[in-house]
């Protein structure tokens, strides 16, 4: 498959937001929790409070691992600061808009923080229309796509 092909199909698999599985790690010592995820201009976004252990392990060792349903990423994670300094706040509107909730719940602006996760390796798994299972591997590093089937 071609590349930017593959990375379309992985961004309109993502959607517009998502809670996913975040994985970080820090000297051996691996943790794994859900966040809520903003997908917007190719770029998967969420906010954490800066004191969080995820933080403080994501900021040390920014290597992380992030999924949802069968799109797994491998990734590094960049600190943008505080969600309140960013310039156009898109972030801050879209978060509001999709994730009203945790948007009222969770007004920390002194602490929160606007985390991007860039992808190295997405592994997408899915089925053809025959049922057919495929794994759809995408290196954003080399800039290569990949099917293979599997039984």
């Amino acid at each position: 498959m071609e590349f930017q092909k593959a990375v379309a199909l992985f961004y309109q698999k993502l959607g517009r937001k998502k809670i996913m599985a975040l994985a970080t790690s820090l000297n051996d010592h691996v943790m794994v929790r859900n966040v809520s995820v903003i997908i917007h201009d190719q770029k998967i976004l969420f906010k954490t409070d800066k004191n969080f252990r995820k933080t403080k392990q994501l900021l040390e060792n920014p290597q992380v691992a992030i999924c949802h349903w069968g799109v797994q990423i491998e990734g590094i994670a960049i600190n943008h600061g505080l969600v309140v300094d960013q310039e156009d706040r898109s972030f801050q509107t879209l978060y509001q808009k999709h994730w009203e909730k945790s948007y009222n719940a969770y007004p920390h602006k002194d602490s929160e923080i606007l985390i991007e996760v860039v992808p190295k390796l997405v592994e997408i798994w899915d089925q053809d229309k025959d049922d057919n299972g495929f794994q759809l591997f995408i290196d954003f590093e080399q800039e290569k796509a990949e099917i293979v089937n599997y039984d």
